[in-house]
């Protein structure tokens, strides 16, 4: 492993789309520090990416989506002392 691989194997990964994302999010924090909609978020920043990389966003939103629906069957399902 080479120094550099070595400095930057410890980095996070940041994807386009949660880059696009969080300039995003300081972007309508810094114009609008009263408050805005999750959505328009979500909205700048996919329409901030290249088409090229669309495709890839969309399925980190679906599995997101499908992620938290599971986690949220799991919760519920502990809460009422069954299994999911």
């Amino acid at each position: 492993m080479t120094p550099f691989d070595e400095i930057t194997s410890s980095v996070r990964f940041v994807s386009p789309f949660e880059a696009m994302w969080n300039a995003a999010e300081e972007r309508l924090h810094a114009e609008r520090p009263e408050g805005f909609q999750v959505e328009e978020i979500g909205r700048i920043a996919f329409n901030s990416l290249p088409e090229s990389e669309r495709a890839e966003a969309l399925d980190v939103l679906f599995y997101t989506y499908w992620s938290a629906t599971i986690a949220d069957r799991d919760t519920r399902a502990m809460q009422d002392g069954g299994a999911a």
